[in-house]
């Protein structure tokens, strides 16, 4: 009896088409299962030099601070702060609006102050630093 004839000595043959098959699977639900977020973007309006001459007397300042919201140093709530900007923009139309965070303040309440008042149509919106110490 010849060992190149015995079953133990044949090599078997492994077909490439259903690992193939469960890479495309697995692309396809990796794929579906993934999320495509609606990334937008916020347009600043840097000053060209430092000590241009804008100075905080001829803005609003809103600041966003730990215990809430104060529009020129009064306490406002977030609900209000749209409709009390527009307001003193319908009497000085040429008014800038800042917006500056108090230290300890996650930047994500700003952004949220900044898509109120961009859906309430305030165009001229800027993000201050931080209060001179």
């Amino acid at each position: 009896m010849s060992l190149a004839n015995s079953p133990r000595s044949r090599r078997t043959l492994v077909s490439l088409t259903p690992l193939i098959d469960v890479v495309f699977i697995l692309l396809v639900f990796f794929m579906l299962a993934s999320s495509f977020s609606n990334w937008r973007s916020i347009e600043l309006n840097t000053p060209v030099r430092a000590g241009s001459g804008s100075t905080t007397g001829q803005a609003l300042l809103i600041e966003v601070r730990q215990d809430g919201l104060r529009l020129a140093g009064a306490p406002v709530t977030r609900a209000a702060l749209a409709g009390q900007v527009k307001e003193r923009l319908a009497r000085q139309p040429d008014l800038r609006v800042l917006v500056r965070l108090a230290d300890g303040v996650v930047l994500q309440e700003a952004i949220s102050v900044f898509d109120r008042l961009t859906a309430a149509g305030i165009k001229d919106l800027s993000l201050a630093g931080s209060a001179p110490q």
